[in-house]
């Protein structure tokens, strides 16, 4: 009898893992980094990939990230666009940690300044997604400038100035994706209603997460047992 319970208890266990393993695995990456934002015609920071990465044949002179990065971001109050320009500026910046310091720092004085033309709301909010992506692209090591920055919290507080705002509702969606199952919720709901209103999140949301195969990004985020199990 022992011997039959601990051989259905490393059955169980490694269905668990597999289980575990496969949930994990549908979404190939880290949310905030490896799938591109739809963001139409609007102005961004240059890329010349066809994927979502990096492919090494880029000649964007990294020194101009803080400057560039900005200066998009203060010419469109679109979130979706801020969230695309903070990812492909995310992977510049593993590339060079001295612009991705000089990157997180000028944003973090925009806060600080007076003459600042950036709506408050869009201001924390891009400081808060900047330090989600480099948590899941620049890690934990001396490289991040981020370390100690709970991005989320600067993310609600933008959702607090900004008042409705379905992007925003959608960037904070992916953030806690494996995170707070009721926080996270919360935000794809606000986020599916939005998108009725806004066709370009809803282009978004109907796409996939990279390439045509798979759940869309609506269905992953509304899937929340999949969703408690990805932990960038």
């Amino acid at each position: 009898m022992k011997a039959y319970s601990f051989i259905s208890w490393r059955f169980h266990a490694s269905l668990m893992v597999l289980v575990t393993f496969v949930a994990v695995a549908t979404f190939a990456g880290p949310p905030l980094i490896c799938h591109t934002f739809d963001i139409g015609s609007a102005k961004s920071l240059p890329w010349v990939s066809h994927d979502w990465n990096l492919s090494g044949s880029e000649t964007y002179d990294t020194s101009k990230l803080a400057a560039d990065t900005t200066t998009i971001l203060a010419s469109d109050s679109t979130v979706l666009v801020h969230m695309e320009t903070l990812r492909r500026a995310t992977l510049y910046a593993r590339k060079d940690p001295t612009a991705a310091k000089a990157l997180f720092a000028t944003l973090t004085g925009a806060t600080k300044s007076a003459r600042s033309s950036a709506p408050p709301a869009l201001s924390y909010f891009d400081i808060g997604y900047l330090a989600e992506a480099y948590k899941q692209w620049l890690g934990k090591d001396s490289q991040n400038p981020a370390i100690g920055i709970d991005g989320y919290a600067l993310v609600k507080q933008a959702l607090q100035l900004r008042g409705s705002d379905p992007q925003m509702e959608f960037a904070a969606a992916l953030i806690t994706l494996g995170g707070a199952t009721a926080e996270h919720q919360q935000h794809v709901q606000k986020a599916l209603a939005g998108a009725s209103a806004d066709p370009l999140l809803a282009r978004n949301l109907s796409s996939h997460f990279i390439g045509d195969q798979g759940q869309t990004i609506a269905q992953m985020l509304s899937n929340p047992a999949v969703a408690r199990e990805r932990k960038p």
